[in-house]
Order: C-alpha cells, then structure tokens, then sequence
C-alpha cells in the first residue's frame, strides 16, 4: 500500500486500519485509500454536493474508510471493480473478527468505494 493510502489512515479506528491491510493483501484488484477520518466541514460539504447523504457519517468518528481501484496505476470507478476489493474486505474482516459493512451491499445510495465498522 502507498504512503499516501497509510497517511490517509491516520486516525482511523485500529480494527478497521487492520482490516484496510489485510485486504490489500488478498484483493487481487489493488486499491488506495481516498479517505479515512474526515472533519465535520469536510462532511458538511460532502452533504452539499450530494457526494453524502448524512451528517452521522462513520468518517467523522474514524470508522470509515473510501477507497478506490487501480488498473495499471490509475484509478477506476467501474463497479464490476469494487466487488473483488469487497470480497477481500470481507474475508480480511472475518479473519479479525472485525464487524464490517460495505457500502456496496446498501439496498439504496449504494456506496462502492466506502467500508465501516458496523456497531
């Protein structure tokens, strides 16, 4: 994992920066970490460009991570994309024994790149 992808960690809950770890290890799509621990603006503006839906986001308290695939360096945003990564989060979570939810399995503003700690 990029430096970048572990500076963006940096405040985030230890169970999930495990789990963010493990999975890089598994995922046969490799990913960076676009965000971890946001602030109440930075949500604040998430909100107003319809990026977010809520003001209660798990990154405000550092149990949410965003990430985003990679294909020969450079980042993608194709869905078929996102369901290896979660597949890798999942098993990486199960092995720690980590609750974790993928935006992606949401039944509406599915959400691909966002992983959280479910409690």
């Amino acid at each position: 994992m990029d430096q970048k992808s572990k500076d963006k960690l940096k405040g985030v809950d230890v169970r999930l920066v495990s789990v963010v770890e493990l999975a890089y290890t598994y995922s046969p799509v490799k990913f960076i970490v676009t965000e971890g621990l946001r602030t109440k603006e930075r949500q604040e503006q998430l909100v107003k460009q319809k990026a977010s839906k809520t003001m209660n986001s798990k990154h405000i308290v550092g149990k949410a991570v965003d990430i985003a695939p990679l294909v020969d360096g450079k980042v993608r945003w194709d869905w078929p994309l996102f369901y290896p990564v979660a597949d890798a989060f999942k098993k990486a979570a199960l092995e720690l024994n980590v609750p974790l939810q993928w935006g992606g399995d949401w039944r509406t503003f599915k959400d691909g790149p966002h992983f959280e700690i479910k409690e």
